[in-house]
């Protein structure tokens, strides 16, 4: 890359600035400079970078799609920058800056966000962003800090650190059972429904699976009437007596309790679901992504 290429630090703060105002005078303002000087930033920023961050009119600013993606980029180049200049300090400074996450749904409502008023009561200056989905994210490409995922993952080019393992139960509705009966025996389920769970649609479901007593898993294919792609889905077809399921029992525990759930064939469970942390492949993460994979770790510690 030449040396005229380089984005300035200076230029990305100008930049922020306007586009959180919506103004080049507002923002010339607060910086105390002069808005010649606030608008020759940006367009270098965007001669640089060869594309419009900001459509400007007579009446207002406003941030184009690439802007709008610029924006969180910056603000987390930013941080690292202010990491960077306190590295060798020896006074420990307080976090700053965003932290982009990824889980599955469940997880985050039932045990990540209860606990992460405290988590931000440690680190005031940090914001956090969840996404909950169940697909196979890319967190290097799609710029999250860590990605939780549950049972087998792909870590290429990633760190992975376990978390711990969920214990697995199989669960049918009380409506299925009276209609379909309670199978018994890994015979009967050739009369029964099994509700698909494939997080890429379009892919072969996977079968009842059970771990044997060679400690290997074993399948049976099970005819199913309606595949989903998120857990909560899954959940929710069951509860609707679309067929059986298998899930961890820490998911199936408070419907059990509350009678929309019970258990099957106890005997023949699928082997513990490993839960896992996947941190992209940095040789320094930053100090806000290590505080957030401790206290990750520390969580999931306190669940065992």
């Amino acid at each position: 890359m030449t040396s005229h290429a380089v984005l300035s630090p200076e230029d990305l703060r100008i930049f922020l600035r306007v586009a959180e105002l919506a103004s080049f005078t507002e923002a010339a303002q607060r910086l105390g400079l002069p808005r010649a000087t606030v608008s020759t930033a940006v367009r270098r920023l965007e001669e640089r970078l060869g594309t419009r961050l900001l459509q400007r009119t007579t009446r207002r600013v406003q941030t184009t799609d690439d802007g709008r993606a610029f924006v969180e980029r910056c603000q987390d180049v930013l941080a690292d920058l202010d990491e960077l200049r306190t590295l060798f300090q020896h006074q420990p400074q307080a976090l700053t800056g965003r932290l982009r996450v990824d889980m599955p749904l469940a997880m985050a409502r039932e045990l990540v966000l209860p606990r992460l008023p405290e988590f931000l009561e440690q680190h005031p200056g940090l914001t956090v962003e969840i996404g909950s989905s169940d697909r196979r994210v890319d967190p290097v490409r799609e710029g999250y800090d860590a990605v939780i995922r549950v049972g087998a993952v792909v870590a290429e080019q990633l760190v992975a650190r376990p978390l711990g393992r969920f214990v697995m139960v199989n669960v049918a509705s009380p409506g299925y059972v009276a209609r379909h009966g309670e199978p018994r025996s890994l015979d009967e389920l050739a009369s029964h429904r099994l509700v698909h769970y494939q997080p890429n649609l379009g892919d072969r479901p996977v079968g009842f699976e059970y771990l044997g007593a060679d400690g290997t898993t074993h399948g049976v294919e099970m005819a199913g009437v309606v595949t989903v792609n998120t857990t909560d889905a899954y959940v929710a077809a069951c509860e609707a007596g679309l067929g059986i399921i298998q899930i961890p029992e820490a998911s199936a525990r408070e419907g059990v309790a509350a009678g929309r759930l019970v258990t099957l064939l106890p005997g023949f469970v699928p082997p513990p679901m490993p839960i896992t942390l996947l941190l992209p492949h940095r040789r320094h993460l930053p100090r806000r992504v290590r505080a957030f994979a401790d206290w990750v770790l520390a969580l999931f510690e306190a669940q065992r």
